[in-house]
């Protein structure tokens, strides 16, 4: 994972930072996101950002950057979006379990009301649900519609 703030870190040190983090303001509320973007080139670039904010008071996030056959299809795209994010969310989730961190996890998708995507929104939706996580979408999905967007493109 890379991070604006740490570098380059393994799987396990974000999950070491993500602990001190929470640590250092115990009392405080807590949103942990998990959110993935791509873009299209002559391949899909796909960026998948876990985003741990402080309510009031700032936060930090890490990012992966995969890049996979193109994918043209608007719908098997944000399909494999979500898949990356619930991918991450269920490793996290375990991971902060083993830490006795108690924190749900959110998955932010990149979808809206207003896009092509507006009519998958139901089933994606139930899907994340099904799968034990909270879901948001635009204009409430930061970690996919603006820190994943802003490394996608």
């Amino acid at each position: 994972m890379h991070s604006p703030t740490y570098g380059e870190v393994s799987y396990r040190e974000m999950i070491q930072i993500i602990k001190r983090f929470i640590s250092k303001s115990p009392h405080s509320k807590y949103n942990i996101s998990v959110g993935t973007d791509s873009q299209n080139f002559g391949y899909t670039k796909t960026v998948v950002v876990v985003a741990i904010h402080r309510v009031g008071n700032g936060g930090i996030f890490f990012y992966d950057i995969r890049k996979v056959e193109k994918i043209t299809n608007t719908s098997q795209k944000l399909f494999f979006e979500t898949s990356m994010s619930l991918e991450i969310a269920n490793l996290l989730s375990k991971a902060l379990k083993e830490e006795d961190i108690g924190l749900g996890i959110s998955i932010h998708v990149d979808a809206g009301n207003n896009g092509k995507t507006s009519k998958l929104i139901p089933e994606i939706v139930g899907w994340i649900k099904a799968c034990g996580f909270n879901c948001e979408t635009k204009p409430n999905s930061y970690a996919a519609s603006s820190i994943a967007d802003k490394y996608s493109k």
